[in-house]
C-alpha cells in the first residue's frame, strides 16, 4: 500500500479492509489471475468501493495486476483509480464506490448462478459499517435470509463509521432477516478465518470485522 503515493481522502476505509482482504484471498477464494473468466470461481464483489487502495495491493500481491501499477494510483492515466473499474482492474467482478450497491448485486449474483444451477461458487460481499445505512442493503437482507441464498457471504467491516448505529445491532439486523452471522476482530487473521469457513447451511452468512482503522 505504501506504494500507492497518491492523493487517498479515504484512507481509513482502505487499511480497515486490508486483513479481511488478506484472509480472503489468501486462504478462502477460490479465484486466480487465471480463472477470473471460469464460470466456477468464487466471486469477491467489492461494495466499499470508494476505499480500494487495500483491495489493489492484495490483487497486486496474488499477481491479478503489475505491482509497478501502484505508483500511478489515483492519476489520470492509470487504471487505478479511486474507485475501482471492473473494465480496468483485471478480477474486479464490480464497478463500485457508489455506496449501496453491492450487496444487493451479490444476492442477484448468488440468485443467477442458482438459477444456471452453478451450486459450488461462492460469492462474497465486503461492505461498511456506515454503508448499511443505504436502505437499498435492508432490502437486500431481508430477501437474502427467506430465499434460502447459502453461497451468499456478506463482510461487514465495522470501523465505527457509521451514524445510525448501536453496540451489536448489525449481528442483530442479519439475525433478525435469517442470516447466520458472527462478530469478530477484524485484525485476527485465525479469528477470521475460522469465521469464514464456519458452516452455516441453507442459510446466508454474514461476518462483521471490527477494526480501528490503520494509519497510512
Amino acid at each position: 500500500m505504501g506504494l500507492m503515493t497518491g492523493d487517498e481522502k479515504h484512507g481509513p476505509a482502505a487499511t480497515s479492509t486490508l486483513d479481511v482482504l488478506w484472509v480472503l484471498y489468501d486462504q478462502v477464494l477460490r479465484v486466480t489471475p487465471d480463472r477470473v473468466d471460469d464460470p466456477g470461481r468464487d466471486r469477491f464483489l467489492l461494495s466499499k468501493g470508494h476505499g480500494p487502495m487495500a483491495y489493489y495491493a492484495v490483487l497486486a500481491a496474488k499477481g491479478f495486476l503489475p505491482a509497478d501499477w501502484l505508483p500511478g494510483f489515483g492519476s489520470y492515466d492509470s487504471p487505478l483509480g479511486h474507485h475501482p473499474d471492473r473494465t480496468l482492474i483485471p478480477g474486479a467482478e464490480i464497478g463500485s464506490g457508489s455506496l449501496g450497491h453491492g450487496l444487493p448485486i451479490a444476492v442477484g449474483t448468488a440468485l443467477g448462478l442458482r438459477a444456471q444451477g452453478l451450486d459450488d461458487p461462492a460469492v462474497w460481499v465486503l461492505t461498511g459499517d456506515a454503508e448499511l445505512d443505504e436502505g437499498s442493503n435492508h432490502e437486500a437482507i431481508a430477501f437474502a435470509g427467506p430465499a434460502g441464498l447459502e453461497r451468499l457471504h456478506t463482510v461487514v467491516v465495522d470501523n465505527s463509521s457509521a451514524s445510525h448505529a448501536r453496540p451489536g445491532g448489525i449481528v442483530a439486523r442479519f439475525e433478525a432477516a435469517g442470516w447466520s452471522a458472527v462478530t469478530v476482530d477484524g485484525r485476527d487473521h485465525g479469528a477470521l478465518y475460522a469465521a469464514f469457513t464456519a458452516p452455516h447451511p441453507g442459510r446466508p452468512h454474514v461476518v462483521v470485522a471490527r477494526v480501528q482503522p490503520r494509519q497510512t
